[in-house]
């Protein structure tokens, strides 16, 4: 079942590592079809040398195991509240990468401070508060996704224009269109928190004004985009 789409998300996953952006079984990406209804997602634990294809472990939307030898990601919950939430998200990826940890370890929201930044993300990448006491409790990874749907929902910030959020004292979380996507904005949210890093010790002060970012986010991703091929 789902055999396209498990490869697609293995490639996924071994991409993660290739990126540097994972080390041992610290991070998960996961596909959603919408067909069935089911997720697609890394077994839980399992070494990135020896898994393969077939590894990958199909859940239902309520987290029930469809199909697969290996328990999920224990990040499970997290993806699911995400599919849930958000229909046009078909890829989440989560990671422990270095430079994008360090920053969500912080509790600051990464500042826009460059047009590479403005290129994916339209505005401050978010850093989310941390889940309380009963929270971490009760179901852990379901309240860890639902923070993130809720706080982008208070905050007015759409999904599809903010691919990616931190969370504090955690690490991040990205998305897309499909997992593909996902991976990519893992890896470009892995770059503009080092460049972030560097530009903060150069210029404390240092903030991209709205109409540049206007300029760089629309231009590859508004109704009038013309960057690339069509």
């Amino acid at each position: 079942m789902l055999e396209q789409l498990k490869d697609q998300v293995f490639k996924a996953n071994q991409k993660l590592v290739r990126e540097n952006l994972v080390l041992l079984t610290w991070g998960n990406a996961s596909a959603f079809d919408e067909k069935t209804g089911y997720l697609v997602i890394k077994p839980s634990g399992v070494p990135y040398d020896t898994m393969k294809a077939e590894d990958m472990v199909i859940v239902d939307l309520e987290g029930n195991v469809v199909e697969g030898r290996y328990k999920p990601s224990s990040d499970t919950p997290t993806h699911i509240a995400l599919y849930k939430n958000w229909k046009n998200i078909k890829g989440v990826v989560h990671t422990h990468s270095l430079y994008a940890t360090s920053w969500a370890q912080t509790g600051l929201d990464l500042v826009i401070q460059g047009t590479t930044h403005a290129d994916y993300f339209y505005g401050d990448v978010p850093c989310l508060s941390l889940l309380t006491p009963q929270e971490v409790s009760d179901a852990y990874e379901h309240y860890t996704g639902m923070k993130i749907v809720s706080e982008f929902e208070t905050k007015k910030i759409n999904p599809l224009e903010m691919g990616a959020c931190l969370l504090t004292g955690h690490g991040p979380f990205t998305w897309g269109e499909t997992v593909d996507k996902a991976v990519e904005n893992s890896m470009v949210l892995e770059a503009i928190a080092q460049m972030g890093i560097n530009t903060l010790f150069l210029n404390p002060q240092a903030k991209l004004p709205q109409y540049i970012l206007d300029k760089h986010y629309l231009r590859k991703h508004g109704v009038n985009a013309y960057y690339g091929q069509k």
